[in-house]
């Protein structure tokens, strides 16, 4: 079989529905397999799989056991040389798995190939290609830096700005949205860290296929939509606490031990800082109709 497309599903029935929709449409000519990993869903996500895309490949889990953690149930139920891992809040354009594929067949040192995203509203979104997360590319990213010098390779490295959003180019960092792996690469570099419940699982596996010896490349030709955060909606504070930690996590595996202390108490600084704010945000949402209604 040629390829396997993995979704994992937690809560987004309807976007669901239409990821399946595009993506079917998308693989069409493709000798494939579509598995959907149900993260135990309370919104009938697994049962309208069942009842309206009955070649879909369904599996349920009975708890939410986290997002790579359930990409691993899906790959290891799969078959496909090339495996493509989707999120279930996108929108695949009818060519994008075949130029992710034919861009694969004709670069044998392709680890992963990712796809040109945009929002719902048309928006590039920059996390489309991203370079190794430094230090000092992980600080312009968070003190705004990289904002204020959108293409410059220097201030911009993480979402490497300094190249064009319609050119295919080498990009370390690809997104679990739309992650196209060859099969023999995952196989030598490993599956998802299940340590990463939900965020940086993506970036870690990433890297770990450039330190397998492969390259990994964002396809401009590869096109979805992807209506972000969707796929991830959570309580806040939660959210906040599961992205601090992953880089946590990130740094304790991939950065040099000189930098791993510094670079730990700046996130756990971060944490706390946005953690405070979020808390405030809330208090205010919960007084306002009180201070309106007196």
């Amino acid at each position: 079989m040629e390829l396997s497309v993995i979704i994992v599903s937690f809560n987004v029935r309807e976007y669901l529905a239409e990821a399946l929709t595009s993506v079917i449409a998308a693989s069409g000519s493709v000798d494939s397999e579509i598995i959907v990993v149900d993260n135990c869903s309370s919104d009938g996500s697994d049962e309208m799989v069942a009842l309206q895309f009955k070649d879909v490949i369904l599996i349920r889990n009975d708890k939410n056991i986290g997002f790579g953690a359930a990409c691993n149930i899906g790959i290891q139920s799969s078959s496909g040389r090339y495996i493509l891992i989707l999120n279930p809040d996108t929108f695949v354009q009818p060519d994008a798995i075949t130029a992710a594929l034919g861009f694969m067949e004709q670069h044998p040192e392709a680890g992963a190939a990712g796809a040109r995203m945009v929002d719902g509203n048309g928006t590039f979104l920059p996390e489309s290609k991203r370079g190794f997360p430094s230090p000092h590319a992980s600080l312009f990213r968070f003190t705004g830096l990289g904002k204020i010098f959108p293409h410059s390779s220097f201030f911009n490295a993480y979402y490497l700005g300094h190249l064009p959003d319609n050119m295919t180019c080498r990009a370390d960092i690809l997104t679990g949205a739309f992650m196209l792996i060859r099969r023999e690469a995952l196989e030598k570099a490993g599956l998802f860290d299940t340590s990463f419940f939900m965020y940086g699982e993506d970036i870690d596996l990433s890297w770990r296929l450039v330190r397998a010896g492969y390259t990994n490349y964002y396809v401009a030709e590869a096109r979805i939509t992807h209506f972000k955060g969707k796929s991830t909606a959570e309580d806040d504070i939660l959210r906040i606490r599961r992205f601090y930690e992953a880089m946590i996590i990130f740094a304790g595996k991939h950065l040099r031990k000189s930098w791993q202390l510094p670079v730990k108490a700046g996130v756990k600084v971060m944490l706390a800082l946005r953690l405070i704010a979020s808390s405030f945000r809330q208090m205010v949402k919960k007084i306002s109709p009180v201070v309106k209604k007196g």
